[in-house]
């Protein structure tokens, strides 16, 4: 492998961007050193989102929620990611 170029020194993490968007990486980093990395305990990121639901459907969402001791928002995120996961498996 040819010699590997030095990594310039950035004043941002946007300098860096541009940077390595206009820049092959081959050419400075030997990747087939790289080794896999995990990070287990890295949050996804999360948007707050809006969304209307009858007071009804709501109340009952609570209720099951409650039986389940567990945040009615964490209890509708989980039954929204099996449904997703289960249409995503039968396509």
């Amino acid at each position: 492998m040819s010699k590997l170029k030095k990594i310039p020194e950035f004043k941002s993490e946007s300098e860096e961007r541009d940077f390595w968007l206009s820049h092959d990486s081959t050419e400075y980093v030997d990747w087939s050193k790289a080794k896999l990395a995990r990070f287990p305990n890295l949050k996804p990121s999360t948007k707050t989102i809006s969304l209307r639901l009858p007071e009804s459907l709501l109340d009952r969402i609570k209720i099951e929620a409650n039986k389940r001791d567990m945040p009615y928002q964490s209890l509708i995120k989980a039954w929204l990611a099996d449904e997703v996961n289960s249409a995503h498996r039968r396509q």
